[in-house]
């Protein structure tokens, strides 16, 4: 395992709360990158391929100038040679994660389905791939993510009287009771130490407030998880995931939280269709 004594002592401190703060997920690609081992970076990547997710989809949706948000691991040329490696059947470039050149052979071959949740489908196999990672804190944070927001739309779907069975993502043991359980509490209090919290702040009305509390949530697991991680690539992955929650909540404000969460909604009655 790599020891980056010198990259883990230069980085600032931050904090959640912290609405200034003096450096970016670009300057962390910059300075901090070209140091990580092969595999340490594979790591590290997991956090980025998020926005790719994101922008992938929009170029499929929107074509090869569809507006993109933040860069992640791959630019819009990469992006597209995936997408155009796809289409001709042709091997992706070394390194590509598969999860992603998969997807866009399925949706190719499936975009006229109407009642397909295209986000859900890359999410739930993005998680699947994150969740595979040899790094065991890495997989972990990427199984507590997805149980949160799994559980967070289950009650969500539950209370509009939607399809909880649809909405949920993944095939771990979490989705399963999900999807199957009749219970008050889908058969998870005792079984999960956070249960009982996501779903008391699911029952927060000011949205913006919700997600803040989930992410300050998310925030402590990192804190609480890596207390040992002193100098290797966990800890620089926790600075990257808190740098990402800090740059997200410095652009983000009511109008678009509430978007989110009628975006959410849209989905699910999506789903049943």
């Amino acid at each position: 395992m790599s020891n980056y004594h010198c990259l883990v002592a230069g980085l600032p401190d931050i904090a959640f709360d912290g609405a200034k703060y003096q450096y970016s997920v670009e300057r962390f690609k910059e300075e901090i990158y070209p140091s990580l081992s092969a595999n340490d970076a594979r790591v590290v990547d997991l956090i980025l391929l998020e926005r790719d997710n994101a922008n992938l989809l929009r170029i499929l949706r929107g074509g090869e100038e569809a507006i993109l948000e933040s860069e992640g691991c791959y630019n819009r040329a990469e992006l597209l040679a995936i997408v155009e490696a796809a289409k001709c059947g042709d091997a992706p470039a070394k390194g590509v994660p598969i999860y992603l050149y998969s997807f866009v052979e399925y949706y190719i071959a499936n975009e006229g389905q109407t009642n397909v949740v295209w986000e859900n489908l890359l999410s739930a196999r993005y998680y699947e791939y994150a969740m595979e990672c040899p790094n065991r804190f890495a997989a972990d944070w990427f199984t507590f993510n997805l149980n949160v927001n799994n559980i967070l739309v289950a009650v969500t779907a539950r209370k509009y009287k939607m399809s909880v069975e649809e909405a949920v993502i993944g095939d771990n043991e979490v989705a399963l009771a999900l999807r199957t359980s009749g219970a008050r509490d889908f058969g998870l209090t005792g079984s999960l130490d956070y249960f009982e919290e996501v779903v008391r702040l699911s029952e927060n009305s000011r949205l913006q407030d919700r997600e803040h509390q989930l992410d300050a949530m998310r925030w402590r697991w990192l804190d609480d998880n890596s207390v040992f991680c002193y100098f290797s690539v966990e800890r620089l992955f926790v600075f990257l995931q808190q740098l990402v929650v800090v740059e997200r909540w410095a652009g983000l404000d009511a109008e678009k939280g509430m978007e989110q969460y009628n975006k959410m909604i849209a989905e699910l009655k999506k789903g049943m269709d």
